[in-house]
C-alpha cells in the first residue's frame, strides 16, 4: 500500500510540475509583453508607473525560475532523487512567498496607479503634436491607439483636448484623428495619427462643438481595461500559487517516505 502512494504521490507530482512549468511560462510571457508592448496603453502605464517596470521584470524572473524549478521537480519526483526534491521544495516555498509578496504590493498600489494615470495622460494631451509636423512620439501614438480602440476622446471629455494650443491656435475646424466619431472600424489595422480637419472647416476658428469625435472621455473605459487585465494577471498568479502550495506539500511527502539515496538515479549529461 505504502509503495502504490509513492507511485501515485510521484506521478502526481510530475503533472503538477507540467503544469506548473506551462504557468511559469505564462508569467514570464506577461513580464514580456509589459516590456515590449509600445502600440496600448501599457506604454502610457509605464512612464505613469515606472514601479511597472519593476514589476515587469520580477514577473519575467519569476516565471523563469518557476520553469526552473518545475523541470527540477519533474526529474525529482520521475528519478526520486531525495536531494532534488528538497532543493525543489526549498527554491519553491521561496518563490511562493516572492509571489504573494509581489501580488500584494502590486495589489495595494492600485488606486496610486490609477491617480497617477489621468495626470500622465492629460500631459500627453496638453504636449501632443502633430505627427505630420514633427517625428511621431511613442506616447502619442499609444493613446491614439487607446482612444481608437475604445472610441473615445480626452480623459473626462473630448474638451480636454482644448488645453492643446497647438491644436486650438488652428484658424480651421481641426480636431484629434483618432477621436472621429467615424473612420475605420478595425483601429488595430488603420489608426489616425495628428490632428484633421473637418470637412465643414471654415476660416472662423477652431470650435470644439463642431468636432465630429466622440464626446465621452476614456477615463472610465480604461479604468475598466486596467481591471479587467490586471484581474486577468492577479488571476493567473493565484492560480500558480495554489499549484506551488500542492507541489511543496506533494514534494514533503514524497522526499520523507524516499528511504534510500541512489544518486545513480541523477540524470548525467
Amino acid at each position: 500500500m505504502g509503495a502504490s502512494c509513492i507511485t501515485v504521490t510521484k506521478y502526481f507530482l510530475f503533472l503538477f510540475n507540467l503544469l506548473f512549468f506551462i504557468l511559469g511560462a505564462v508569467i514570464l510571457g506577461f513580464g514580456v509583453w509589459i516590456l515590449a508592448d509600445r502600440t496600448s496603453f501599457i506604454s502610457v502605464l509605464q512612464t505613469s508607473y515606472s514601479s511597472l517596470q519593476v514589476g515587469a521584470y520580477v514577473f519575467i524572473c519569476v516565471g523563469a525560475v518557476t520553469m526552473l524549478m518545475g523541470f527540477l521537480g519533474c526529474v525529482g519526483a520521475i528519478k526520486e532523487v531525495r536531494c532534488l526534491l528538497g532543493l525543489y521544495f526549498s527554491f519553491l516555498l521561496l518563490i511562493l512567498v516572492a509571489q504573494v509578496t509581489a501580488g500584494t504590493l502590486f495589489y495595494f498600489n492600485m488606486g496610486k496607479l490609477k491617480q497617477e494615470v489621468g495626470s500622465v495622460v492629460l500631459s500627453i494631451i496638453r504636449n501632443y503634436k502633430d505627427s505630420n509636423a514633427s517625428r511621431v512620439d511613442s506616447l502619442q501614438e499609444a493613446w491614439d491607439y487607446v482612444q481608437a480602440q475604445v472610441n473615445c476622446c480626452g480623459w473626462v471629455s473630448f474638451y480636454n483636448w482644448t488645453e492643446n494650443a497647438e491644436l486650438m491656435n488652428r484658424t480651421e475646424v481641426t480636431y484629434p484623428c483618432s477621436c472621429a466619431s467615424s473612420g475605420p472600424r478595425d483601429a488595430r489595422l488603420a489608426v489616425q495619427t495628428g490632428f484633421c480637419v473637418a470637412s465643414n472647416s471654415s476660416a472662423s476658428g477652431n470650435d470644439p462643438r463642431r468636432w465630429p469625435v466622440h464626446q465621452e472621455g476614456c477615463e472610465a473605459k480604461v479604468q475598466m481595461w486596467l481591471q479587467e487585465n490586471l484581474a486577468v494577471i492577479l488571476g493567473v498568479c493565484v492560480g500558480v500559487a495554489v499549484i506551488e502550495l500542492l507541489g511543496t506539500l506533494l514534494s514533503i511527502y514524497l522526499c520523507r517516505h524516499i528511504h534510500s539515496e541512489d544518486y545513480s538515479k541523477v540524470p548525467k549529461y
